[in-house]
């Protein structure tokens, strides 16, 4: 078959593929510990579930408006408003199921051809995707391990140019639990007002932080919200990856035009889905606090484990819940070491160069798994490493 060139760069993303392959094992009979599915183990919370279960039972699975239901858009305009410090309207709001359109749709409508488009690298495969699919050049920015995984801003000053459309940022991040300091936005930001390029910010971990570490909003520094698109989404905070729950925060204009796309490709988000986001919102954040206790004590121990392991070394992150150690002493490149901890240790985890060539020399592990189960599969690694020859 013959298919159209913006889709001769697009792969499988790396994690759905480990997991195939883990889940064949699984089928086999094998003992996994699975490290690889940045999804929250937890359940969805109770009232929000109730919430979905009681607006199907009563009829609220009808079509919507495209940009989604006005009350929601209210709600999300305040949380988000309240939480960056800014003034947020419901017409800046795009509700779209799960956050991805919202990275897909905007770089869709604003870049041509051969613009470029400045990513974080290592970093979530889907951008790199959707610059190709959107005709633009793909512009990777190593992230540093020694500024814990924040832009390297000499690269960044020598690449960004006339012909830079848009710079995507992530933080915390994926895969790296990195959060860029205030600083490093006010510099990235000084460089999009001059070259007069927009900032799409996938904020999805914006909530997932440790430490008392503040999250800052590039949309919120001075003369952003302008050009700034916030990305943003249920699946992380509330435990809600099946309900489909995504939104995006911009200009009205650019609201209107991604309103259209998803008019003429998704129609609109589930009804059902969208009165549990309501809740999800208005209802008691609790829930989402002790979540996030728990994940630092996964962190914690994750990390110390990693770090107590031969020729691997683990940076504390900031957020999200990811950890991103760095084997460059093991002498095994992070697709052969992912495999044999497959293989040979039954952990299913990522290599990091399945998030750009920059993520080579490190592994991606999620802990949205059981301290248990973590602390069974850091022994599972050590086994593997001390009889790797």
């Amino acid at each position: 078959m013959t298919f159209s060139k913006r889709t001769a760069s697009l792969k499988q993303e790396g994690a759905y593929e480990v997991l195939a392959q883990a889940q064949k094992l699984e089928a086999d009979g094998r003992s996994i510990i699975h490290l690889e599915i940045g999804q929250p183990d937890f359940e969805t919370f109770d009232n929000i579930s109730l919430a979905g279960i009681q607006a199907i039972s009563t009829g609220k699975t009808r079509y919507t408006p495209p940009t989604g239901m006005p009350s929601l858009r209210r709600a999300i305009a305040q949380d988000a408003g309240r939480r960056r410090e800014m003034n947020i309207s419901p017409k800046q709001v795009v509700v779209s199921p799960g956050a991805k359109p919202n990275l897909f749709f905007p770089t869709l409508a604003l870049i041509e051809a051969g613009d470029e488009v400045i990513y974080p690298n290592p970093g979530f495969p889907t951008y790199e995707a959707m610059i190709h699919v959107a005709g633009g050049i793909p512009v990777p920015i190593p992230l540093k391990e020694e500024n814990n995984f924040s832009f390297d801003l000499a690269a960044f000053d020598n690449l960004i140019n006339n012909h830079t459309k848009m710079i995507i940022i992530n933080s915390p991040s994926n895969p790296t639990g990195g959060v860029m300091p205030k600083a490093d936005l006010e510099h990235i930001a000084a460089a999009a007002q001059k070259y007069d390029a927009w900032v799409l910010s996938d904020e999805i971990y914006g909530r997932i932080v440790y430490d008392n570490i503040e999250v800052t909003s590039i949309a919120s520094l001075p003369n952003m919200a302008e050009r700034t698109i916030i990305m943003d989404g249920f699946s992380k905070t509330y435990a809600m990856t099946g309900w489909r729950l995504g939104y995006g925060i911009m200009p009205e204009p650019l609201a209107h035009k991604v309103g259209l796309l998803l008019t003429h490709s998704i129609g609109c988000t589930a009804h059902f889905s969208q009165y549990a986001g309501v809740e999800a919102l208005t209802g008691g954040q609790a829930q989402v606090e002790a979540v996030v206790s728990e994940y630092k004590k996964r962190r914690d121990i994750i990390v110390a484990g990693l770090n107590d392991l031969p020729a691997i070394n683990c940076q504390t992150p900031q957020g999200a819940f990811y950890v991103f150690p760095n084997i460059k002493a093991t002498g095994l490149s992070s697709a052969a070491l992912a495999n044999r901890m497959l293989a040979d240790g039954g952990v299913a985890l990522l290599p990091g160069s399945a998030f750009g060539a920059f993520g080579e020399g490190y592994l991606r592990l999620s802990y949205v798994n059981s301290i248990e189960n973590i602390e069974q599969a850091i022994e599972r690694m050590r086994h593997v490493l001390e009889n790797k020859d």
